[in-house]
C-alpha cells in the first residue's frame, strides 16, 4: 500500500507541475504579494513636506533647520509667513509647519501645525519632528526611551509575520479545496474512488504535493524577509519553520474541508479567497491591535488560526523568543490542525456513503 500510495502522490505532482497557472499561483504569486505588501504596507514616515515659520533666523533656528534638512523623514519646503500657514497647508504644499518662537534662542519654544486629516500620519510626524528639531537636547532630557526589538520602527517587522499568515492560509486552502472540486467536476474522483486505494490514501495524496510547494514558498518568503525586508529571524530558524509548516498543514486540512462543502471550482475560490481574508484581515492582529476590538469580537479572534501563528511569529521573528515561548501558540494551531483533519475526513466519507 505505501508503494500504491507513493505512486499517487507522484501523479499528483507530476499533474500539479504541468499545470502553468497552478504553478504561477503556488509559487509566484506568494513570492510577489511578499514584496507588495513588504514594500507598499508601512506606517513610516518617509519625505514628508514640512516648512518652517521664523520671525528670527537666529543661530539656534539655524541649527535646527539644518537638522530637517539632512533628516530622511522630511522634505524641507521652505520659510514661509505667518500669514501664510494656512494656505500653504491647505494646497498641500506641506504637511506640517514648524513655528519657532521669537525668542527660540533663549526659550527654546516652537509650535508645530500639521494637517490633521491622516491622524495615524499626524501623529507620527509629531514625534519625529520633535525629536529631529531639539536634537541634542532631546538626547539630554530627565528620560531615556528605549524601543525593543524594533528599534528603527519598520513597519515590515509588524507586517511581514502577518502578511505571511494571510498567504499560506489563502493559497493552501484555495489550492486544496479547487483540486478537489476539480476532479469532481470532471469526473474523475469516482474513477479513483473505484481504485482499490482508501479514500483517506487520496486526500493524503491531495495535500501532499501542495505541502511540499508550499514549503519552497515557505524557505522563499524567509529569505526574502531577512535578506531583502531586513526581517530579522532572532528566534531561531527551525523554531519558525516548524510552526510555520503545521500552519501550512492547517491550511490545507481547512481547503479540504471547503472542498467538502463546495460544488463547484468557483464556489471553492470564493469561500477560499474572499470568505476566508475578512476574518483574517480584521481578527488576527495583521491590520488592526486584536485588543482594540470590542470584548464579543475579540472572542471570535480565539478561533482564527491566523491569530495564532502571527503572534507565534513575531515573537518567533522579532522578539527573539525560544520556541518553548510559543507552545501555547503551537499547541492551539496543533489543536485546530487535529480537528480540521477529522472533520473533513469524516466528511468526505460521509459524502462518499
Amino acid at each position: 500500500m505505501q508503494i500504491r500510495l507513493s505512486a499517487f502522490i507522484r501523479k499528483e505532482m507530476l499533474h500539479i507541475l504541468r499545470d502553468k497557472r497552478t504553478m504561477l499561483v503556488v509559487l509566484v504569486i506568494p513570492v510577489m504579494l511578499i514584496l507588495l505588501f513588504g514594500f507598499t504596507v508601512t506606517t513610516d514616515v518617509n519625505n514628508i513636506n514640512v516648512a518652517v515659520c521664523a520671525p528670527n533666523r537666529c543661530h539656534a533656528v539655524s541649527e535646527s533647520v539644518n537638522r530637517l534638512v539632512f533628516s530622511s523623514y522630511f522634505r524641507f519646503k521652505g520659510y514661509v509667513d505667518a500669514a501664510d500657514i494656512d494656505m500653504t497647508l491647505r494646497t498641500g504644499k506641506a504637511a506640517a509647519v514648524v513655528v519657532f518662537a521669537a525668542d527660540y534662542a533663549t526659550s527654546g519654544l516652537f509650535q508645530l501645525i500639521l494637517d490633521g486629516a491622516d491622524v495615524n500620519t499626524a501623529s507620527t510626524s509629531q514625534a519625529y519632528l520633535q525629536h529631529v528639531i531639539l536634537g541634542e537636547k532631546a538626547r539630554q532630557s530627565l528620560f531615556e526611551m528605549h524601543q525593543l526589538y524594533n528599534p528603527q520602527m519598520k513597519s515590515a517587522f509588524n507586517f511581514v509575520p502577518g502578511i505571511m499568515g494571510m498567504i499560506f492560509l489563502l493559497i493552501c486552502a484555495m489550492m486544496t479545496s479547487v483540486s478537489i472540486v476539480k476532479e469532481k467536476e470532471v469526473g474523475t474522483m469516482e474513477v479513483l474512488l473505484v481504485s482499490p486505494v482508501k479514500p483517506a490514501y487520496i486526500i493524503i495524496s491531495k495535500m501532499v504535493p501542495y505541502l511540499l510547494l508550499s514549503c519552497i514558498d515557505l524557505a522563499t518568503i524567509l529569505l526574502l524577509a531577512r535578506f531583502v525586508l531586513d526581517v530579522p529571524l532572532a528566534g531561531g530558524v527551525w523554531g519558525i519553520v516548524g510552526i510555520s509548516v503545521l500552519y501550512l498543514v492547517l491550511s490545507l486540512a481547512l481547503g479540504m474541508m471547503v472542498s467538502n462543502m463546495a460544488r463547484s471550482q468557483i464556489v471553492a475560490l470564493l469561500i477560499s479567497a474572499m470568505v476566508m481574508m475578512m476574518p483574517v484581515l480584521f481578527f488576527s492582529g495583521l491590520m488592526f491591535p486584536i485588543e482594540n476590538l470590542p470584548w464579543a469580537l475579540r472572542w471570535i479572534s480565539y478561533v482564527i488560526p491566523a491569530r495564532w501563528y502571527i503572534d507565534a511569529m513575531r515573537k518567533l521573528m522579532i522578539e527573539g523568543v525560544a520556541f518553548i515561548g510559543v507552545m501555547l501558540e503551537f499547541g492551539i494551531l496543533l489543536g485546530q490542525t487535529l480537528l480540521l483533519i477529522a472533520v473533513s475526513t469524516k466528511k468526505f466519507n460521509d459524502r462518499l456513503e
